[in-house]
């Protein structure tokens, strides 16, 4: 029968110590037969459960003293004991629990590294670094805050609702293309030997029978925008608000630009006396050069906005780094919110009824170009950077009416209110 050890409390065994020679020393604390506390030479202490299985003598580990207690560790040589008693080995059924971890791990792959492989490997297949930049920076956006951490072969339609249906009526050009790059990500995942079944992100004949149509929604493409006949009101109740974001806000509804290539900018692309805002192909989204004609108001807008040091932007964010979009958008909300608390309707799109956004107020000027004025229609589409013509006519168009614009873009900046 083996020999009775008196129970050990919390701070004897605090104070037991190696005895300073020799290898590993092991003092029975009692409470649980063959229950030690190993101390090695260095001073390292783990609790060590010391029993038969099957007529072989084995010793159990049960993890790091202090971490783990006096008390935890009495119940750990419970457990284990128990297990042998109804003819478990404790040390075989551990050691196949982590195999079977280890195999999982091998063959589980997480929706972010599936993402970072697949962009490795296929990315290269888009035209320009610039789209290399919009697809990835999509899945990081839109994606990986949902299902980053997820495993590829646990990912379910359930996973594809809950990071499409947030932003499938309010951002439904943008979701669609999100949902065709998680069905490319997943499809190279199934190809890889990461997960089996149907892909998730799949449309007909899977998430098309739980979401809407894209182009049955309402305004499809279209982001609400200012109306026309408000826009000066709009624009004196922005320019009396104070800070980076809404001096970037400004300047863009003054070159009627996209919030990235104004949040983007930086002073060596504006040649001031020029006149001229010169963006290159890689940060646009036709991929092509696209030259801005500065009025005397955008550049007053310039003029004001400090040069840093440790900065290229001309609108930095706190951190010197580039202004995010919803730091743009946060603007136009908080203007919308001070309204409706004034107990105004806000400045609201005419055909959806929705708040109006900063990528609407380039409708905004659109519609000022065709409704109040005679210039041509191609050189308000230049000025948006649009496609013009054929491809034909492009080849033989040489000229960009940058100056013809420049009058335009000054009588757009009268309308508003600008001086």
């Amino acid at each position: 029968m083996p020999k009775m050890v008196s129970e050990l409390s919390s701070i004897e065994v605090r104070r037991l110590k190696h005895p300073g020679r020799g290898r590993n020393a092991l003092f029975a604390v009692g409470g649980v037969t063959g229950l030690h506390l190993q101390i090695t030479p260095t001073g390292a202490r783990s609790w060590i459960l010391r029993m038969t299985v099957s007529g072989k003598r084995r010793d159990l580990g049960l993890g790091g003293y202090p971490d783990v207690g006096l008390a935890q560790a009495r119940e750990r040589a419970r457990e284990a004991k128990d297990k042998v008693w109804r003819g478990i080995d404790p040390v075989e059924e551990r050691k196949a629990t982590r195999a079977a971890l280890t195999a999982s791990q091998k063959r589980g792959l997480t929706f972010a590294s599936a993402f970072k492989k697949y962009a490795d490997a296929k990315l290269t297949e888009l035209g320009t670094e610039a789209d290399r930049t919009r697809w990835k920076s999509s899945i990081e956006r839109f994606v990986i805050p949902h299902i980053g951490d997820m495993l590829v072969g646990d990912l379910a339609v359930h996973d594809m609702l809950r990071v499409l249906e947030p932003i499938w009526h309010d951002k439904t050009e943008t979701a669609s293309r999100v949902r065709a790059r998680i069905e490319a990500i997943m499809s190279w995942s199934t190809v890889a030997g990461h997960r089996q079944g149907d892909n998730p992100a799949r449309w007909r004949g899977n998430l098309d029978a739980l979401l809407p149509k894209p182009g049955k929604i309402a305004e499809k493409g279209n982001q609400p925008a200012l109306a026309l006949d408000e826009a000066p009101a709009w624009f004196a109740a922005l320019r009396k608000r104070e800070g980076t974001a809404a001096r970037a806000l400004e300047f863009l509804t003054l070159c009627a630009g996209r919030s990235g290539e104004v949040r983007g900018a930086t002073w060596v692309e504006v040649d001031t006396k020029t006149k001229i805002w010169t963006i290159s192909a890689e940060r646009m989204k036709a991929e092509r050069e696209h030259r801005v004609a500065l009025t005397d108001q955008a550049l007053a807008v310039l003029e004001a906005m400090p040069r840093l040091a440790d900065t290229p932007y001309i609108f930095a964010a706190p951190r010197s780094g580039q202004l995010s979009d919803m730091t743009l958008s946060a603007v136009m909300r908080r203007m919308q919110a001070d309204e409706v608390k004034e107990g105004r309707a806000g400045w609201l799109d005419p055909r959806s009824g929705r708040p109006a956004v900063p990528h609407g107020l380039r409708s905004t000027f659109r519609d000022w170009a065709a409704e109040r004025t005679d210039y041509p229609r191609d050189m308000a589409e230049i000025a948006l950077a649009h496609r013009v013509g054929s491809e034909v006519e492009r080849a033989y168009r040489r000229g960009d009416m940058i100056e013809k614009r420049r009058q335009m873009m000054a009588d757009w900046a009268k309308f508003l209110g600008a001086s």
